[in-house]
């Protein structure tokens, strides 16, 4: 591959630490580059120009933009490695994401006994703390055919309060202590779309499903500024170590959007923000007076989605089904709002001018959101807002063509369905789990799948979840042959689902999501060709570059 003249400042890939940001034009050359253009088809190309500004000026040949570039622009030689365009990540928490590093990590926890021992290690190393907090266990890995108890935690930790998210965010797990802060007694009633767990004799067990945890978060200590601002900083460092330039941050209120906006003008924001008001309650009363934020700070930021949730999750059978799970007759799960107040939320979103993007896992839940959207699209006309459903998980078969005839946007998340496949199907039997985690079904239909991961509930990191949309395998490479592999996606389609369709689903198409003229400069430098490496190895690509709007804000040392 030939090489640039030298009569431009030439400098190699290793060579980027001292640039941080571009002077006048900048030249990225010898790429292996890829990316889509407007129609979502592959382009090749080996070189890309950007300005001053971080707005692409050149995409293509070296000698083309070469041609564009203006004269004495900086010149780097990316020494054949792959650049592609930034990633997306559809389905968020960016503060979540910074807080969690914080507290008991459970994720990795094999058993019951090993869980305990973990959260009794941590109180014993942090007797400052007057709450012990974490998350990330899961009872389906125990193999409990349970949900643990308080007592258990107990034993672990019993002077002072501890409260344990599940892994999904649905559930929480408090030992007594935390239950007796909360008020929490047998005479406590379920909240309207939670459920406190009890034993035989009505006493609560210790686990609070979905709108119960409510109960344990009116109690717990509300972290200060500087905790947030901590949060924030150590998210946004682990974003762009994977490679996202943009997220869709999904349910913020005040807080975050004061802190968005304050790193946004102080030049600290190193990934765009996508944001989605939570719920349609007194934040969004305060953040919509003014209307949608379509863009802020040269599209660093945008507030125009409201977040909103119908129903629970799988793990924790919170899910709404139509019919009872399959590994428990006893419930169909939750649905947390009647469809009358369910409508009226969205209505009052739709009637702002926000796009309405709403939590359903289970298929009553995507069934009553369906139904709203129908109802309210029509009374509005405003599919060109193109609302959403986060996760659409299990959906019944004759639901998912209406996500293609309302417009509506599936966003959804690879990497859940190859955690969840330990569960899935015992949860909704045979003939509902082929409406699940169906990718392939959505594309063949023609709609537009978003892509994210619904960090820190799963990792952030992009390539692992293109890794489960061509696969459909766990990171350990399981099961053999992928989990019915006939919903898997092309590398293609995964990649496009990061990035071009991810920024349609956020209105910004046209100004991130592919490399192209006009749009802005974000783009990666990774060590491996997604497109000629085995499938099994795309999960362990790693980013050696992250570049924003022209700037470098990583570079893996």
């Amino acid at each position: 591959m030939p090489t640039l003249p030298l009569r431009r400042t030439l400098l190699t890939l290793a060579c980027l630490g001292a640039i941080g940001h571009a002077h006048a034009d900048t030249v990225i050359a010898n790429a292996n580059g890829y990316t889509l253009n407007h129609a979502g088809k592959v382009a090749r190309f080996t070189a890309l120009a950007f300005d001053d500004a971080g707005k692409i000026i050149a995409v293509g040949s070296q000698s083309e933009v070469q041609r564009k570039a203006a004269k004495g622009a900086t010149v780097i030689d990316a020494q054949g490695k792959t650049v592609l365009p930034g990633l997306i990540d559809a389905h968020g928490h960016v503060f979540g994401l910074g807080a969690i590093a914080s507290g008991v990590l459970l994720y990795g926890s094999t058993s019951l006994a090993g869980a305990v021992q973990t959260v009794a290690d941590f109180a014993r190393a942090h007797p400052e703390r007057s709450w012990i907090t974490g998350n990330g266990w899961n009872q389906e890995i125990w193999k409990l055919g349970r949900f643990p108890t308080a007592a258990e935690l107990d034993a672990a930790e019993s002077t002072r309060p501890v409260w344990l998210r599940r892994v999904d965010g649905h559930a929480g797990w408090a030992n007594s202590r935390a239950l007796a802060l909360a008020g929490i007694t047998r005479d406590t009633p379920d909240p309207v779309g939670g459920k406190i767990e009890r034993d035989a004799e009505g006493n609560a067990t210790g686990v609070l499903v979905d709108n119960a945890v409510e109960l344990m978060d009116a109690v717990l200590p509300k972290p200060g500024d500087a905790e947030n601002r901590a949060a924030l900083d150590g998210a946004l460092v682990q974003l762009s170590q994977v490679g996202l330039t943009s997220v869709h941050d999904a349910g913020i209120g005040q807080l975050q959007d004061r802190l968005f906006r304050d790193y946004a003008d102080h030049g600290k924001l190193t990934v765009r923000v996508y944001g989605m008001i939570m719920d349609t309650t007194d934040d969004f009363d305060a953040l919509s007076k003014n209307g949608p934020l379509n863009s802020y700070a040269h599209d660093l930021y945008a507030l125009r989605a409201v977040k909103l949730l119908s129903d629970g999750a799988l793990g924790s059978r919170g899910a709404a089904l139509l019919a009872p799970y399959s590994d428990d007759p006893t419930t169909s799960g939750l649905l947390f709002y009647k469809d009358d107040v369910m409508r009226a939320k969205m209505d009052k979103a739709m009637r702002a001018g926000y796009q309405v993007n709403v939590h359903a896992i289970g298929d009553a839940g995507n069934h009553q959101i369906l139904d709203g959207y129908q109802a309210l699209i029509a009374k509005y006309h405003n599919v060109g807002l193109r609302h959403r459903i986060e996760h659409a998980q299990v959906v019944q078969l004759s639901d998912i063509p209406r996500f293609k005839t309302l417009g509506i946007v599936p966003s959804m998340q690879p990497t859940h369905a190859t955690s969840d496949q330990n569960m899935a199907e015992q949860r909704v039997g045979h003939e509902r789990i082929k409406g699940a985690y169906a990718w392939r079904t959505f594309l063949k239909q023609g709609s537009r799948i978003a892509c994210g991961s619904d960090f820190p509930i799963e990792s952030p990191n992009p390539f692992e979840g293109i890794h489960a949309a061509v696969t459909r395998q766990d990171s350990a490479g399981l099961p053999a042959g992928g989990w019915y592999p006939q919903q898997a996606m092309t590398v293609t389609e995964a990649l496009r689902c990061f990035t071009l369709d991810a920024a349609w689903a956020a209105h910004q198409e046209n100004v991130v999501g592919t490399l192209e003229k006009g749009k802005w400069a974000d783009f990666i430098v990774v060590d491996q060709d997604l497109f000629k490496v085995a499938p099994s190895a795309i999960g362990k690509t790693q980013v050696l570059q992250t570049w924003l709007a022209g700037k470098r804000v990583y570079e893996k040392k």
